[in-house]
């Protein structure tokens, strides 16, 4: 139950995986050599996650800021993301890389050696603790935890934006090696990072949500115990009412139609046309029909 016992295991798998792909010929094995790269992703990601809970457990006030993650695109968030850092270093350092300019490269090179050489000893020193005390952390171990997160987190920062869909992986992913190079696929597309702007329109748009439920609350819609409960229902309920609130009770909010597309948020501005022609269809609405058009969006039809 141990949180450094569970880093050992987990060490094991990597160094286990690593070393079988090291002693395969992938040009022999292909299929085994994709079958091992994932197995080796998959072992990296448990790897990672336990370190994860160490660091809260054993310097959880002298962690990194991430507060600059709000910039980056929800769909880079839900997917492992460190995982992806680590990777990024590693064909970095490999020199495989296709889509990073010379000039960018030579600056996060670097980042890349220093945060892989501190995660090597974060492994080393975790090791010999797990196999020493087990249960504690002592002063070094924390030292070099707080300097992982560090590194980890300005490679990240410098590095995050850069990082796009994430096609078939053939490379080495162990101490720079190269194997089998004409088998490297890399599929990498640039995505937007948000302005202060537009991370300041959704969170209009958050706020925006939050008055649609306390009104919803007030007129009846909707009762708190369906929120405490998680009603899936309101997955769609709410998103529906904050439309008409958006567009009738709070004119001058994220929905405003009086900007141009181009100052409403990225979440709505692609249906800029299609929210005119709502608004012009809510305005024939007497205030009875308002009220029943709203109760049957509340509805499962």
């Amino acid at each position: 139950s141990r949180l450094l016992s569970q880093f050992f295991f987990a060490d094991e798998r990597v160094t286990r995986v690593v070393a079988e792909i090291n002693g395969l010929d992938a040009e022999l094995d292909p299929q085994q050599y994709l079958v091992l790269l994932n197995q080796l992703h998959l072992s990296q990601a448990h790897l990672l996650a336990v370190l994860e809970r160490i660091m809260e457990e054993c310097i959880p006030t002298q962690r990194h800021s991430r507060d600059y993650l709000v910039k980056f695109p929800e769909e880079l968030l839900v997917d492992s993301l460190g995982n992806h850092m680590l990777f990024a270093a590693e064909c970095l350092l490999a020199g495989t890389f296709l889509e990073v300019e010379e000039v960018d490269g030579a600056q996060l090179r670097p980042q890349a050696r220093n945060l892989l050489c501190s995660l090597e000893l974060v492994r080393t020193v975790l090791r010999e603790q797990s196999l020493s005390q087990p249960g504690s952390y002592p002063e070094p171990v924390r030292a070099v935890l707080i300097q992982f997160d560090r590194l980890f987190a300005e490679f990240e920062l410098r590095w995050g934006p850069g990082l796009g869909c994430w096609g078939e992986v053939c490379c080495a992913r162990a101490g720079g090696a190269s194997q089998s190079p004409h088998l490297s696929s890399y599929v990498s597309s640039l995505v937007a990072v948000k302005s202060p702007e537009e991370i300041y329109r959704q969170q209009e748009i958050i706020v925006l949500f939050c008055e649609t439920v306390e009104r919803a609350l007030r007129l009846g819609y909707l009762t708190q115990e369906m929120i405490d409960g998680y009603e899936p229902l309101l997955m769609f309920t709410i998103p529906r009412l904050a439309i008409i609130s958006g567009l009738l009770i709070y004119p001058e909010g994220p929905l405003s139609l009086e900007r141009s597309p181009e100052q409403m948020s990225q979440v709505f501005s692609p249906f800029y046309n299609l929210l005119k022609r709502i608004r012009d269809l809510l305005r024939v609405l007497s205030a009875e029909e308002l009220c029943l058009l709203e109760r049957s969006l509340c509805t499962a039809e």
